[in-house]
Formats: structure tokens, sequence, C-alpha cells
């Protein structure tokens, strides 16, 4: 029984990459959003939060995962993050098959996944596509986010794979510097050749 093709969605932050996830959905194609899936399993009512709570008191509320006194457990604590991730993890994992399970007819899917070189994945997806931008294009971006500093953006840049090696090991690369419509038109393109393929 064959089964779609999976494509590995991934770029560093601020390069467009769930814009061109949306372009994907848009032209027909299933996309699992790991990021979003996470936010909905931590959010009100989530699955997770009662572990969550166990493993971290004081960490969830009403309105799901505290995030400020979540990230105050984990971030300088690596033993701590590596319990939260083992955690969420697996139920990404299980929400993953389930989703493979639905799609099984569709020709290929999306695997949304910001850090696919960082945390490891890409050898489970049959290619890989980098979202990127011109640098300048990326910083305008990402400092104009609600709460983002220079020092942040650069915090954040120092623990992703830096775009130019993200971009060299990537099977397709998808220039978001340019205008959305020839954005669009690009990942449509992709879509017919790998149909083709």
């Amino acid at each position: 029984m064959s089964h779609p093709k999976i494509l590995g969605l991934t770029g560093s932050i601020g390069m467009g990459k769930s814009t061109v996830a949306d372009m994907f959905e848009r032209a027909g194609v299933p996309v699992f959003d790991a990021d979003a899936e996470v936010r909905r399993m931590q959010g009100p009512g989530g699955v997770l939060l009662p572990a969550i709570e166990a493993g971290f008191p004081g960490s969830t509320g009403p309105d799901g995962v505290k995030r400020e006194e979540l990230g105050a457990q984990v971030f300088a604590d690596p033993a701590a993050l590596k319990r939260l991730e083992e955690i969420v993890h697996p139920a990404v994992a299980a929400e993953r098959q389930a989703f493979m399970i639905e799609h099984a007819g569709a020709p290929m899917v999306v695997f949304d996944i910001p850090l696919l070189f960082e945390k490891g994945g890409y050898e489970q997806v049959d290619a890989v596509i980098v979202v990127s931008a011109p640098a300048e294009v990326q910083r305008k971006r990402v400092l104009a986010r609600e709460g983002m500093t220079p020092d942040k953006f650069a915090h954040i840049l120092s623990i992703q794979v830096p775009d130019a090696e993200k971009r060299e090991r990537a099977d397709y690369v998808i220039d978001t510097g340019t205008p959305l419509a020839e954005t669009e038109a690009a990942v449509k393109e992709l879509i017919e050749n790998l149909r083709d393929k």
C-alpha cells in the first residue's frame, strides 16, 4: 500500500513558515502543525494538563498552561525540560499518527516542524522544504512581534541551525522575501512537480 509523500516544512524564526504552510493547505495538501497541536493539548481542558500540573505544580490553570510559570520552571533546567518533553512528545506523535491514518489516501502531506534540524525528525520525512528570506527581512518581521527584543531575537538565532545551513540541507527552498503572490506561485509549482514525480 502506498502512503503519502511526507514533506517536512521548516525554517528559522520570521521566515514565513506559517504563511507557506497555509499556502499548502489552501492548495489542498493536508498539513500537520506540531506547534498548533501542542497549543491545543495545553490549552483550556487540554489532555496534557493533568500530567503537566503533576510534573510542574502551579504551571496550569483554567485557561490551560500558564506559559510564563512553566517557562520559569524549565527554562534554565535541562532535566526539567527533558521531563516536559517526555510528556509532550509522545502525545504529539500519537496525534501525528492519527493524522497519517486520516490522510492515508493523499498524494502528499506536510509536517510543519519548526525545529526539524535542531531536534531531529528530518530522517522521517521524504523531502525537506526550507522557507527562507533575506536576513534583513527576517529581522524586520521578528522585531515587529509583540514582546520581541533584539536580545531575545539574538538568543533564538543562536540556538537555531543557521539559515544558510538549512538551505544547504534542504531538498527544496521556498523564498519568502518575494511578494506573497510569487511565494504562492512557487508553492503551487512545487506541489505540481512533486505530484508528477
